[in-house]
């Protein structure tokens, strides 16, 4: 069962689980970056709206993406987004740069910078990180 805390209004798994409570606009996150990310992220985030139970909010330097937990992290860097997303195995082919295990399961990394980038493979990383986590 998620929790949402009433200070910043972010849902979390746990009531009174430490966060990094601050309130942020998503638009924030995109000042003094490369203009073409946010349409990055908007085709995301359209790719994604759509599936059942995802709440999406912002923290100090990124936005998150939860079910009953935390399946997908957008962190807005100066040229690109690092999109970090959850396997239960590990995998290292491209477009992954880095995974690592965490908690049995796999953190994995993906960079991207251009909208062509957003592509099916990408979005069914995504939506396995996603189902692990439903709900």
């Amino acid at each position: 069962m998620s929790w949402t805390c009433p200070k910043c209004e972010r849902i979390i798994k746990n009531p009174n689980q430490w966060h990094n409570c601050i309130k942020q606009d998503i638009d924030t996150l995109f000042e003094n970056k490369a203009k073409e990310l946010m349409f990055v992220f908007d085709k995301l985030l359209s790719n994604i709206v759509d599936w059942d139970n995802v709440n999406v909010s912002a923290t100090k330097n990124c936005i998150v993406f939860v079910n009953s937990q935390t399946f997908l992290i957008v962190r807005p860097m100066k040229k690109e987004l690092d999109l970090k997303f959850y396997s239960d195995k590990p995998n290292d082919a491209f477009p992954i740069y880095k995974t690592a295990e965490y908690s049995g399961r796999y953190v994995n990394h993906i960079r991207v910078s251009t909208l062509n980038e957003i592509d099916h493979q990408v979005m069914s990383y995504i939506k396995l990180s996603y189902n692990l986590f439903k709900k």
